[in-house]
């Protein structure tokens, strides 16, 4: 999935206010990017997306079941 189909699929699936599915995105257009970076700037931007995650800290407490055992349509 490149990152328009993963954008489509986060606005149809109301995953604005999901921040982990944001940085999803984000990462998914860094590794689109990754050729047109230099190895440093790609890991410098990859770290910034590792330090945004762990600043989400423990998100999913409270909604497991609909993080990780989402209903299948």
């Amino acid at each position: 999935m490149d990152s328009q189909q993963l954008a489509r699929y986060i606005e149809e699936n109301d995953g604005l206010s999901k921040p982990w599915l944001l940085l999803q995105l984000r990462l998914r257009k860094l590794q689109e990017r990754k050729s047109e970076l230099s190895p440093e700037d790609y890991i410098c931007e990859l770290e910034e997306l590792h330090q945004a995650l762990m600043g989400l800290g423990e998100w999913w407490v409270g909604q497991e079941s609909e993080v990780f055992n989402p209903e299948c349509p």
